[in-house]
């Protein structure tokens, strides 16, 4: 025997509101990550390996002089490639390019400016890479999520009062849509070595987003 109440109620059961929830927190970084690089160039790949070797072990002393610990400095890379020139579409050798790639971890975000020109001053001449970071992104990222979560059961309840529903929509799926990962990327250029390099630090955001299904 057909029931209209019945039937009712089980198309009411599959009644959705589908809301996307944003959250964000903004914290200061803990540290600094960046690269430099030595570059030389000659026609002897040894003689250019050997004058690279001289200017990096000369720019890891500066950086260690500046009470950098010596496990926060790595090499990140270490290359050697043939030149060419092109002239009257013919090819003509020029040399060797040899770069050697570290990069140093400082804690006191302050000292950023201090470390690029030290290196700069020692013989580094490119600085490749320059990321903020933080320690226990994964806490933050949380904090995100909550808030993300927060947004989305307010949405939910303002559609459903501007909608007159009779009761206040309860969450049915939750999905977790993007992590944006704590790190901004910065790119700086080179100082003159009598001038100090500002580096503004600024603050990372750590955002969430959530997708909400509500049942009404």
């Amino acid at each position: 025997m057909f029931n209209p109440n019945a039937h009712q109620l089980s198309c009411n059961s599959f009644r959705v509101i589908t809301v996307t929830g944003n959250g964000k927190v903004a914290v200061q970084p803990s540290y600094v990550e960046l690269q430099l690089e030595v570059i030389t160039e000659g026609k002897d790949v040894s003689k250019a390996q050997q004058e690279n070797a001289n200017i990096m072990n000369r720019v890891i002393q500066s950086i260690l002089s500046l009470n950098i610990p010596r496990e926060n400095i790595q090499t990140a890379a270490y290359n050697i490639v043939p030149n060419y020139d092109y002239i009257e579409g013919k090819q003509v050798f020029r040399g060797y390019e040899v770069t050697n790639a570290l990069t140093v971890k400082v804690k006191d975000t302050s000292q950023v400016g201090t470390v690029i020109d030290t290196a700069v001053k020692n013989g580094a001449n490119r600085v490749s890479g320059l990321q903020f970071k933080i320690e226990n992104g994964e806490f933050y990222y949380q904090q995100a999520l909550s808030i993300a979560l927060h947004d989305a059961q307010m949405k939910a309840k303002t559609i459903a009062e501007t909608m007159r529903l009779p009761m206040l929509p309860q969450p049915i799926e939750i999905v977790e849509e993007s992590n944006t990962g704590p790190v901004l990327y910065k790119t700086v250029a080179m100082a003159e070595q009598n001038i100090s390099t500002p580096i503004e630090q600024g603050q990372i955001t750590i955002s969430a987003t959530l997708r909400v299904k509500f049942q009404y």
